[in-house]
């Protein structure tokens, strides 16, 4: 007897994981995004923050994002999109329809590093918008974490459906695969209801986005508008910082998303930023118009920019029209391979470290003016390839703020140390053993004598005898100098570090002036 035949129950449709982007994307694209969210730890904290708000946050800081750097970016089809990213849709199409978007664009395309600074201010600025539930009232919230929830069962009818489909046609008796028939009819059923309840919940869910007041139809548009000028500002204090200060070559984009969002958001690091820059060049002219060329040697192959010291093979590239693009490139980049050349005062030179006093009576101008004349000794250590480092100090039970920020090449620079540099400030007392000790004994580890250590404070602290005999006799030893600058202080208050430096400056006006004597000397 024949057995018949009847129809299979409908298949389920499955949503696939990506199906809850808007904007579409290819590897290239979503590679970025990964490498963003790894190397930025700014954007994965907002992502991650945002993710226990609202669901599918991630692919809605992917869509801003493509939306930034694409050159031509496309929306997905409405049955393209699992309709628990409803929301994602709603606050894209407000974005797009805004002329901030095309303004913000002029600035992002195809730079993944200005289009992921933008999308962290961006996502920042939804992200305190859902914090506060002015974008949506909770009840909202949770109608869209329901939906997902409905989203992820239908999925799972709907693997569970295709399993059962490929076992019936492994049954090897026809009881084993009447059982997985009923339990596919089963399954079938089942998902279904949940399809009928998702729909129903979809439906429900659009109507109250479609009734979403102005302000919340407004949150990226008016995060858009906030991020023009914050990333004018961010560029021009990362110029302020100077672009080739520790790049040794490319930074990578996450790296300078961090830079960007610390320098646009934060008011004490533009104001260094500008003080920095002035400082700098102001430094590079005096010792430019002071030292006479030294007699130097050629001594190691290096990526630079110098084109009256480029290795031939670097020449012959010029007369190729591809690999003329690329000289260009590496040219701008700084990593044209050149002849290094060493002076004679360059030989056996040892750390620079500067000693920076973080008590509470040096915040504000006296703060930021010390941290530049820092960072200012900084590009000359990186110039002349010595290790620099920073150590902050203040009460003798506060720990020290250690940072070397050129440790291994040491004309590259580590951009992150300079910007924790630039942030950090303790407070509190005034004790000068404890670094002084602490750069003693790295002078004593260093390969080179012959160091400099820069001891930066606006008060005295008293030492003990036995801790200054053996300071002194350190000194001795080692072959450095120590060279103070003092900050407001009276001609009276210079007894202890007259008795320890080689030098004492003076300071009563905060001004480039001031440490022209520190800029010439080292």
């Amino acid at each position: 007897m024949a057995r018949r035949r009847t129809a299979p129950p409908p298949r389920t449709v499955l949503i696939p994981p990506r199906q809850h982007c808007w904007v579409e994307s290819d590897a290239f694209d979503r590679t970025l995004v990964a490498e963003l969210l790894a190397d930025a730890p700014s954007l994965a904290a907002v992502v991650e923050a945002g993710g226990r708000l609202v669901p599918y946050f991630r692919e809605l800081v992917e869509d801003v994002f493509c939306l930034l750097y694409k050159l031509e970016p496309r929306f997905r089809g409405e049955r393209e999109v699992g309709p628990a990213a409803a929301l994602n849709g709603r606050l894209l199409r407000d974005l797009v329809a805004h002329p901030a978007l095309g303004v913000l664009r002029a600035e992002t395309q195809l730079d993944e590093a200005e289009a992921g600074l933008a999308t962290l201010l961006l996502a920042e600025g939804l992200l305190a918008r859902l914090k506060t539930e002015s974008l949506l009232p909770r009840g909202d919230l949770l109608d869209l974490w329901d939906l997902a929830r409905q989203e992820d069962e239908v999925r799972a009818h709907g693997e569970e459906a295709e399993s059962l489909d490929r076992a019936a046609g492994e049954g090897e008796t026809p009881e084993a695969a009447e059982a997985v028939k009923r339990a596919r009819a089963k399954v079938g059923q089942a998902a279904q209801v949940a399809e009928a309840r998702l729909r129903q919940k979809a439906q429900n869910v659009a109507r109250r986005l479609a009734e979403m007041p102005q302000g919340g139809r407004d949150a990226l548009p008016a995060a858009a508008a906030a991020a023009i000028p914050q990333l004018g500002r961010a560029r021009e204090n990362a110029q302020a910082w100077g672009t080739g200060l520790g790049a040794g070559g490319r930074t990578s984009p996450g790296k300078q998303i961090e830079l960007g969002r610390r320098l646009a958001t934060n008011p004490k690091l533009k104001r260094l930023a500008r003080l920095v820059g002035r400082m700098r060049a102001q430094a590079a002219a005096l010792r430019r118009k002071t030292f006479e060329r030294a007699s130097e040697e050629v001594f190691d192959v290096r990526p630079g920019r110098d084109l009256e010291r480029l290795l031939p093979p670097e020449l012959v590239a010029l007369r190729h029209p591809l690999l003329r693009r690329d000289f260009a490139r590496r040219l701008v980049e700084g990593r044209l391979l050149a002849y290094a050349l060493r002076g004679t005062d360059e030989h056996g030179r040892g750390p620079m470290i500067v000693c920076l006093d973080g008590s509470g009576s040096m915040a504000g101008d006296k703060e930021l003016w010390s941290k530049a004349v820092a960072l200012t000794l900084l590009e000359i250590a990186r110039r002349q390839r010595r290790l620099f480092r920073f150590i902050g100090f203040s009460s003798p039970d506060t720990p020290l703020f250690v940072r070397d920020l050129n440790p291994r090449a040491h004309w590259e620079v580590r951009m992150d140390g300079v910007m924790d540099v630039a942030e950090y400030f303790p407070g509190g007392g005034t004790d000068f053993q404890t670094p002084l000790a602490a750069a003693v004994e790295c002078l004593g580890a260093a390969r080179y004598r012959r160091g400099d250590l820069v001891l930066i404070t606006d008060g005295e602290c008293e030492v003990s005898p036995e801790w200054r005999e053996r300071f002194l006799a350190d000194k001795k030893r080692l072959d450095f100098s120590l060279y103070s600058v003092l900050i407001d202080v009276g001609p009276s208050a210079t007894g202890t570090l007259a008795a320890l430096s080689d030098r004492v400056t003076a300071v009563s006006q905060l001004t480039d002036e001031g440490a022209r004597d520190l800029f010439l000397r080292l």
